[in-house]
């Protein structure tokens, strides 16, 4: 999002301009989330093959589930907004509820 310096926003609404680079910019960073729960994907198969590590930490082991959702949910809205959707339009595709309502927050501010 550009801010041109004579414009101010107004009502809480950013003032858009044209960004040669954000459909790029989005598309990147959804190639590195998605890098991210690659990642976590694999520390969590390493760990689940130790079964005393199973059965001491199984509640932690469930959140590597949860960031690899995250991750994932993240890395679909980045290129939702790189093809061209309006953000509040992507942001209605979040699966995950919590992560749906902060980016609403985010973005309108109730």
């Amino acid at each position: 999002m550009v801010y041109l310096p004579s414009i101010k926003p107004q009502d809480g609404l950013p003032v858009t301009g044209f960004d040669p680079f954000s459909s790029l910019l989005h598309s990147v960073m959804a190639a590195e989330m998605r890098e991210i729960r690659e990642q976590l994907e694999r520390l969590a198969e390493v760990l689940v093959a130790d079964e005393h590590f199973v059965t001491s930490f199984l509640e932690q082991l469930q959140s590597f589930d949860y960031l690899i959702q995250h991750a994932d949910e993240c890395a679909n809205l980045m290129i939702r907004i790189a093809a061209g959707e309006n953000s509040l339009d992507a942001i209605k595709h979040v699966r995950l509820g919590a992560v749906q309502e902060r980016l609403r927050v985010a973005l309108i501010g109730t």
